[in-house]
């Protein structure tokens, strides 16, 4: 898949989505955000989340239980010595994080997404 980087991203987002960096734990104004809404990738704006499947982890970063169907695809990653699952946005190919088995029901997953790779959009 070819990258289309949208030009107004900001260094931080650039190095998350493209270059598979991450955000410093804590950081994200939307590990506080309650409204209803849905979640979409800051780079292409697909929609990727609903505001029902979030939850508060306690990892630092916003957590979802569920993604919407065909938003991402995985792959495996091992930079740290071992597997995990790592997961890039379907349209544009953003990276926006991993996969745990940790989560709530009733999926038992946890998407613990870089929150600068989300927008937010509340529900009108």
């Amino acid at each position: 898949m070819t990258k289309k980087i949208n030009k107004d991203l900001t260094a931080e987002q650039k190095l998350v989505l493209f270059e598979d960096g991450t955000e410093a734990p804590g950081t994200s104004e939307l590990n506080h955000e309650k409204r209803e809404g849905s979640y979409h990738c800051t780079n292409c704006d697909e929609k990727l989340f609903d505001s029902n499947a979030k939850y508060e982890s306690g990892s630092g970063w916003p957590s979802f239980y569920q993604s919407l169907p065909d938003a991402f695809e995985t792959k495996t990653d091992t930079l740290l010595g071992y597997e995990r699952v790592e997961y890039h946005c379907k349209k544009c190919g953003g990276h926006h994080g991993h996969i745990f088995e940790d989560g709530p029901k009733p999926t038992g997953k946890r998407y613990c997404n870089n929150g600068v790779c989300l927008t937010f959009k509340p529900k009108l």
